[in-house]
């Protein structure tokens, strides 16, 4: 038994040098020690002689079983709705630009396509003199909102998000005291139909309100189909830490199969697996704190679609049939736009489900109650950093009586620990007879060996969920605490070592203390090499506290220090030293 917990400590041991070995490599820009790659540049860095780049390409996620080839001089891809249609060829579009007192939105007149969106509210967490920014299109990034119309019938073509439009309305910037902007576009006429996309801008909102509307001004009935979709690349946002993942990719929703993501991986193997078609449901693009989503009105059919359409190029779109429109009827369709931060709370009224981007991992059922008991501590201190501090105050006093338990194994098993090392070196050449000594040991002192383990490991499932609350929270951006300016950025107080990019902070200096400590205050374990990995493991994980956001370093702190204010007083209790 011996041997095997020994070997089982050398394998977790040589397991977490080497990770964090990779994950050093990765924050440093080099290449992963798995064989991983440097991420791709976006396939969206447009042409010099003007050519629409790779952004406006049409894509395999919303096919239109077109029997005519396509326009000359239109990128086209396999199946994709080209026919006829004209595109803004050899000179550069018309970028139009729109301000709230939320966002700055960048549209491009070929699709009236979104391609560009800051949120103003919220500082880049790389440079604090930019704004984020959540949809872009340059050498950097890949990241559109684009619609546009496909149909079955041979021979049609229809306006899509490749057509160059004209911008028909004159608002730029919500007016003082105005409640909404409104900015429209119109398509020109396409074998004798055209569609109008408005898009409705307001206050203090992160949702749009987008309206298609399809006119058939030819003389034969059209059946048309709308197209919403979300384009990006494959990179993870700018900035993100190496030292703990959070999932950037395409989701689906549908009250049936939940919300499901989609891995970009699965999509370039296409492997992806989601709902294909419901009466409910959104498609959603999700990275760390922030979000897109396309809403549609409920009991509306729809399709569900995903592709890879270039290199490093993915799309998720929806599909919905408008039915037929006869010569000189039109056809109006409704649908919503949210792109901004993950507050739960407003995301759960906006759609079923549409919460569930923010990624709580396995631990939903838990991080959920545990969220909004953060809330209520910050509604009641009016600081999240004290928020922090006072929800994990509640749940050591939750879980006091578990810990006491497994504090008091552990002081028994530090009180004996002295006889045990000296029965070990008596006997260290019989093994057998030493572990029916120690046995015997055991329960003579009524010392159970995993007396101090299970308690801990029973309550581990909500301090993890805890840790996916603060991780996760869009609020701990830009929230300051003493003299801390961001909980979701390092700690960097005594500055950062430049030659190694290291962040120097106060708490993970602390955080590490007080893991020496609590090592210190635990028995030792009577097997040598345990004893020397007892106090080089904490040492080892400690380094990746450096780099961690200072919320979750504060929530360790917090943790380890009433863990050890505890612990201090049973041993003192129970008189062991």
């Amino acid at each position: 038994m011996t041997d095997m917990r020994r070997t089982l400590l050398w394998v977790v041991f040589t397991m977490s040098l080497v990770l964090l070995w990779d994950a050093w490599n990765k924050h440093t820009g080099q290449p992963s020690i798995f064989g991983g790659s440097a991420p791709k540049p976006a396939a969206t860095a447009p042409a010099a002689n003007g050519t629409p780049p790779a952004a406006s390409a049409p894509t395999a996620a919303v096919p239109a079983p077109v029997a005519t080839p396509p326009a000359a001089g239109v990128p086209a891809a396999t199946g994709a709705p080209t026919a006829g249609v004209p595109a803004a060829q050899g000179a550069a579009s018309e970028k139009v630009v729109i301000t709230t007192d939320v966002v700055r939105a960048t549209f491009d007149a070929t699709g009236a396509s979104l391609v560009r969106l800051e949120l103003l509210k919220y500082a880049d967490q790389a440079d604090p003199n930019r704004r984020v920014t959540l949809f872009d299109q340059s050498a950097k990034r890949l990241y559109l909102a684009q619609a546009g119309l496909i149909t079955g019938q041979a021979g049609v073509a229809l306006p899509n998000h490749l057509t160059a439009m004209k911008v028909v309305s004159a608002e730029r910037e919500l007016a003082a005291g105005a409640q909404q902007l409104r900015l429209q576009f119109e398509s020109p006429v396409i074998d004798g139909r055209r569609l109008v996309t408005t898009y409705t801008f307001k206050r203090g909102d992160y949702v749009v309100d987008v309206k298609h509307e399809v006119f058939n001004d030819g003389t034969a009935p059209v059946s048309p189909q709308l197209y919403l979709q979300i384009a990006r690349d494959g990179n993870p946002p700018e900035g993100e830490s190496s030292f703990y993942f959070t999932y950037t990719g395409p989701a689906v929703y549908t009250d049936s199969q939940k919300f499901t993501k989609v891995d970009f991986k699965d999509i370039e193997k296409n492997k992806a697996t989601h709902e294909k078609s419901a009466d409910n449901g959104w498609i959603a693009m999700v990275q760390h704190y922030f979000a897109s989503a396309w809403l549609l009105p409920e009991k509306t059919q729809r399709e569900f679609r995903t592709a890879k359409v270039a290199d490093n190029h993915y799309t998720v779109a929806m599909v919905m049939p408008l039915g037929e429109l006869a010569p000189g009827a039109s056809k109006a369709f409704e649908s919503r736009l949210f792109a901004g931060p993950q507050e739960e709370r407003k995301l759960a009224a906006l759609a079923p489900g549409l919460e569930l981007v923010k990624d709580y991992g396995w631990f939903t059922i838990l991080a959920k109650p545990l969220f909004w008991l953060l809330e209520q501590m910050h509604t009641l201190l009016g600081n999240w950093g004290w928020a922090i501090v006072a929800l994990v105050l509640l749940l050591k006093a939750a879980f006091y009586w578990l810990n006491a338990s497994a504090y008091r194994s552990m002081a028994k098993m530090k009180a004996i620990n002295p006889r045990v090392m000296e029965m070990r070196e008596r006997l260290k050449d019989k093994p057998q007879q030493m572990q029916q000594e120690m046995m015997r040991m055991y329960r003579e002192e009524k010392v159970n060996p995993l007396g101090g383990c299970l308690p801990i490991v029973a309550q581990m499932p909500f301090f993890i969920a805890l840790y996916w609350v603060l991780l996760s929270s869009v609020e701990m951006r830009n929230s300051s605490w003493l003299y801390i300016s961001d909980l979701a950025r390092p700690d960097a107080l005594l500055g950062t070592i430049p030659w190694i990019n290291l962040p120097v902070g106060l708490l993970p200096i602390l955080m590490t203390g007080s893991t020496l400590l609590q090592t210190w205050l635990n028995p030792t374990p009577p097997d040598p090499l345990q004893a020397r990995l007892m106090w080089i493991m904490p040492l080892a994980f400690s380094f990746m506290f450096f780099f961690f956001p200072a919320g979750l370093v504060l929530y360790w702190l917090t943790n380890n220090i009433l863990s050890i204010a505890q612990q201090w007083y049973i041993n003192r209790k129970l008189g062991v030293k």
